[in-house]
């Protein structure tokens, strides 16, 4: 079969189809702007799901032959950077009375087009502004968007999926006041917090859990990462991995894990471990969190957060034994997910977990359980130096399951679960 006859057959095909089957995102994305949409995030996070909800959103009020989807990972395309007009030809051919400047164009994995940029500026320049994107991390980084498309582009996260829309895709009911309803979002809280938020995972068996993670993981390592950055120091990329996943919520030094490989008798410049932090940053295999802070010799101290607590507890198991570090890691993902610009505050002795520079500097603390005594005076003192530290009269303390409020030196203090939290709040 010619080209062109292909792609009119897979156009007109979409076009026959029913509405994709899928379970709605809490993210928002615009329609209409005038820019390209970019999605971006993890592996197997969901991107490929929100454009087909974009989809069915617009089928709601325009036909559905202004829409074009084309997926190009499907194994019976192979064109190259000159054959992507025969997208347009043959759409137009197909419905040639069609305006093409209010149709809507939806590109998907188009990153395995080499060259794929200058046919994408070039439509959106001379054809329609509504043009959707996603690409694979191994080919297409955020950074990479940008430079291509020159301030063309919005471009959004798409993170695992949160607590509320877990339990959305798990079809339970949010319900914070009946018994038994309550205490079922508690059991699948634990369940999250274990699994973490791939959407596929929900739908599989749960004894395969922790090999499709693991799975994640390694074609993080060796398509993202090994494949793309030409990494050929694999044993110190390992080693550098496991560390940084073990620190997760913790501060990292590329200076120690430096002189821990030296000490291993594994050779690599320390330049290239502060280039492996930025790739697995690009990857979103983690993020970054900075202290808070005017002095410029403290502006490099940093935390790590892993992108899923499902994905950590299956290559570093110590970490599910560590609750409270977990729920750390889920209340940072459910700040970044709000778009809240967040850093961690430490004074003499103690720390802050999170000051929400976005919330007026609200300091936010995350413990576990604070009902003993050694451990609330503990998170009590982070939090009340980073409420006098940037003179706010309130805090915030996210817990797994304690709820409380109470006011210390005209400082009031809310504790809160995350379940209620991530739900109400």
């Amino acid at each position: 079969m010619k080209k062109k006859e292909l792609i009119k057959q897979i156009i007109r095909t979409f076009h026959l189809a029913k509405k994709f089957d899928v379970i709605p995102r809490d993210i928002e994305i615009p329609l209409n702007t005038n820019k390209i949409i970019t999605l971006i995030g993890a592996r197997r996070s969901g991107k490929t799901y929100v454009l087909y909800s974009i989809i069915n959103k617009l089928q709601d009020n325009i036909p559905k032959e202004q829409i074009v989807y084309i997926n190009f990972e499907d194994e019976r395309f192979d064109l190259k950077i000159d054959e992507l007009d025969l997208i347009l030809q043959s759409y137009k051919e197909l419905y040639p009375d069609l305006n093409l400047n209010n149709c809507y164009l939806f590109f998907d994995e188009i990153q395995n087009i080499e060259g794929w940029e200058k046919f994408v500026r070039r439509i959106y320049d001379s054809v329609t502004k509504n043009i959707f994107i996603t690409g694979s991390n191994s080919k297409l980084l955020s950074s990479e968007i940008a430079s291509s498309l020159r301030g063309r582009t919005l471009t959004f996260t798409i993170y695992p999926l949160s607590f509320k829309e877990y339990l959305r895709f798990k079809n339970i009911v949010i319900d914070l006041y009946g018994f038994n309803e309550v205490s079922k979002i508690k059991s699948e809280f634990l369940t999250y917090l274990q699994d973490g938020g791939f959407p596929e995972l929900i739908f599989l068996d749960k004894r395969y859990h922790i090999d499709i993670l693991q799975e994640y993981f390694n074609v993080m390592i060796y398509k993202d990462l090994i494949e793309r950055y030409k990494i050929s120091n694999i044993t110190a990329l390992k080693f550098f991995l496991k560390r940084v996943i073990a620190s997760s919520t913790k501060e990292i030094s590329i200076n120690k894990i430096y002189n821990e490989l030296k000490s291993n008798g594994i050779k690599i410049g320390k330049n290239s471990l502060y280039d492996y932090l930025e790739y697995i940053q690009a990857i979103f295999l983690v993020q970054v969190l900075y202290k808070y802070s005017n002095r410029i010799n403290e502006l490099g101290e940093k935390k790590v957060y892993a992108i899923d607590t499902g994905l950590v507890n299956a290559i570093e198991f110590s970490f599910s034994k560590n609750m409270g570090k977990a729920l750390e890691n889920l209340v940072f993902l459910e700040l970044k997910r709000r778009k809240e610009e967040i850093y961690y505050h430490t004074s003499t002795n103690s720390e802050c977990d999170f000051i929400l520079t976005t919330q007026n500097n609200l300091p936010m603390q995350v413990s576990w359980d604070i009902s003993e005594e050694t451990t609330k005076i503990r998170e009590l003192k982070g939090l009340l130096n980073a409420c006098k530290t940037f003179k706010q009269n309130k805090g915030l303390i996210i817990t797994a399951d304690l709820e409380d409020s109470f006011e210390i030196n005209g400082i009031k203090i809310e504790v809160i679960p995350f379940f209620k939290w991530c739900l109400v709040k």
